[in-house]
């Protein structure tokens, strides 16, 4: 079972433990164009691997190849986060089918539920939470 942890209590880990690491899942164009987490306070960068590819969204047959490549190890804490917490479910399940030992999904994702108007990253999420992030 896969835990739903909080953006903030994500933000804690990421400042007090030296093994926690962010894996953001989304794609490079939301990278780009929405933003991205920004680790630099913890003296950290969010590890950047696509769960599907843009712009075909088909998915991305070497994500596991990818984390392994960027020294992402079995016994670190891996906090994986998307939009708004489907895509990284589904990488924090393949993720600890894969032997990972502690994984977990940012609830909410980045940028969270859409509001009344369509609009995202006001009411719930990374964003909403007044974390830090910066533009692509």
């Amino acid at each position: 079972m896969i835990e739903d942890v909080s953006p903030r209590q994500v933000w804690e880990a990421l400042m007090s433990n030296p093994d926690a690491v962010l894996c953001d899942v989304r794609t490079n164009a939301e990278w780009s164009f929405v933003g991205l987490p920004d680790l630099s306070e913890a003296g950290k960068q969010p590890v950047l691997i696509q769960w599907q590819v843009f712009p075909t969204m088909q998915a991305n047959a070497q994500f596991m190849d990818e984390l392994a490549a960027a020294r992402v190890g079995r016994e670190a804490h891996v906090y994986f986060i998307c939009r708004s917490g489907g895509r990284s479910m589904a990488a924090a399940l393949t993720a600890l089918e894969a032997g990972f030992k502690h994984v977990y999904n940012v609830k909410d994702g980045f940028e969270g539920p859409a509001d009344a108007r369509e609009r995202r990253g006001k009411v719930a999420g990374w964003k909403a939470e007044g974390l830090p992030w910066k533009q692509g």
